[in-house]
């Protein structure tokens, strides 16, 4: 049999050499509190790539100061953060890997000293701010700024960008109706609540016509909240809009009890793909070779997004392909031991 894990995957004019993927993942290690990369995050990235995942993935960066989640995250919001963000890409491509960005704003899951912004004035929690309702102007400049952003991906020599759309950061906040209470063209409806994320979209791909992700929460683990239609409804939306790929996750728009098992997301990328006729990556405690193997050769996702187990063991594709008896190339340096 074939394995699919480790089979290419071309996304418009990109070609991953494997379906896996680093999914994106804070490290809250911008010490300087500038966004800018330290290199603890060009080992941390490199590292993956040299173990053969096939797409390195960066953690959420935010498109704006006040888009952080807290004041360590990194940044894309100034031409001078572009130099260190390539020597990631550098790093990476090193290794025969493709490189991807994930875009991000936190809205009022943002923990700042300084003001922070949402579709509407309700705190995640207790000990978060109160954010301040978005105008018009400041909903502008937020599209304007992960325009930009595109821009600075491309300087910076990534492949692919994501845009994050879920977990209950900005974007996600104004999909859902249990945190967007607004009365005007962004609120309401799901397609006026889609605006955003529409506009946005549209935005970056008049910067960007390199390959296009989104990531989603396929689940809001409340009665009130999205439901598998309203996901529907909204993955058929970003293929319309040329999308290529939505990397479907879960959770995190409002507090909620969550019990998580192995593999315990793949049905809600199982779904999306089958009903809208998109590609989607899976997430989720996806831990082993056979496991990863099951979901591509079942057609339930079409790339395999790997988080705690990457931070356990940077070499996770050797291990998987041992499990399933692939002989991977490794790096010549570790031929020895590979």
């Amino acid at each position: 049999m074939k394995h699919k894990l480790f089979s290419p995957y071309t996304i418009k004019n990109i070609t991953l050499k494997n379906r896996i993927v680093m999914s994106p993942m804070c490290m809250y290690s911008s010490y300087k509190q500038d966004g800018h990369i330290q290199p603890f995050h060009i080992t941390h990235y490199e590292s993956r790539a040299a173990g053969q995942v096939g797409l390195v993935m960066t953690e959420a960066t935010s498109v704006l100061p006040e888009g952080r989640i807290s004041h360590e995250d990194l940044g894309i919001w100034d031409d001078a953060q572009v130099e260190g963000l390539a020597k990631i890409t550098e790093a990476v491509h090193r290794h025969d890997a493709k490189t991807a960005i994930q875009l991000a704003h936190a809205g009022r899951k943002a923990n700042l000293r300084d003001e922070i912004f949402a579709p509407s004035p309700l705190p995640f929690n207790d000990s978060l701010k109160v954010p301040t309702e978005m105008l018009k102007e400041d909903i502008d400049r937020t599209v304007v700024a992960f325009r930009d952003a595109a821009v600075r991906s491309k300087q910076a020599g990534f492949d692919i960008i994501e845009l994050h759309a879920a977990h209950g950061y900005l974007i996600n906040q104004f999909l859902s109706p249990l945190t967007n209470k607004r009365k005007d063209e962004y609120g309401g409806t799901r397609e006026n609540r889609y605006r955003f994320l529409r506009e946005t979209i549209e935005a970056v791909k008049t910067e960007w016509d390199g390959p296009l992700l989104v990531r989603i929460s396929g689940a809001e683990y409340d009665d009130s909240g999205n439901s598998m239609d309203d996901f529907v409804f909204f993955a058929e939306e970003m293929k319309a809009q040329g999308v290529d790929l939505i990397d479907v996750s879960s959770g995190g728009i409002v507090p909620a009890p969550i019990e998580p098992y192995p593999g315990y997301q793949v049905k809600y990328a199982e779904k999306i793909k089958e009903k809208a006729n998109i590609h989607t990556g899976a997430v989720g405690l996806i831990t082993s070779g056979n496991q990863a193997e099951e979901i591509l050769q079942n057609d339930r996702a079409d790339l395999i997004f790997l988080a705690r187990a990457l931070l356990k063991n940077p070499y996770w594709p050797k291990q998987a392909a041992d499990e399933l008896g692939y002989e991977l190339e490794g790096p010549r340096q570790y031929t020895r031991a590979w």
